[in-house]
């Protein structure tokens, strides 16, 4: 299973949501590839917020490694599953979808049309965004999905 997270600069959501997939899924010692990326191309090569390294190593994950990237229509080839994690990345990805077979690769983090928030203004967001991936990535790795189950 190959999974890409996805949020607007790849610095804040989309890393925390990659480290704690890989996190999990090792755990669970499943073969997953897991990357993450943002749909502009304002952090391309830039390590994750501080502030979001912070809280992920505070639970015992490190994502101080992770360069930022800039999401591309090859990552529909490239991965089964894309979890964006608002409406607006939702948008901009489906934008870069071929067919429809893209398009159904592509499905946002939280349930419903809930959105993950954006810390990125507000220091104190971090810790319960953090929590809020964690929840919906400890349901991917228990719902075990397959390429099959697209």
């Amino acid at each position: 299973m190959k999974i890409l997270m996805v949020c607007l600069g790849n610095i804040c959501r989309s890393p925390l949501a990659e480290g704690i997939l890989r996190h999990l899924s090792r755990e669970r010692q499943l073969d997953w590839e897991i990357d993450s990326a943002g749909t502009g191309n304002w952090h391309v090569g830039d390590p994750p917020d501080p502030r979001s390294v912070r809280v992920a190593r505070e639970n015992g994950i490190d994502i101080s490694g992770l360069r930022g990237r800039q999401f591309g229509t090859e990552d529909f080839d490239r991965f089964d599953r894309i979890f964006v994690m608002d409406l607006d990345n939702y948008r901009d990805v489906l934008r870069k979808a071929r067919n429809d077979h893209d398009r159904e690769k592509v499905q946002l983090l939280l349930d419903g049309q809930q959105a993950v928030p954006d810390p990125w203004y507000d220091d104190a967001l971090f810790a319960p965004v953090y929590r809020l991936i964690y929840d919906a990535c400890e349901k991917i790795v228990q719902a075990k999905p397959s390429k099959d189950t697209l």
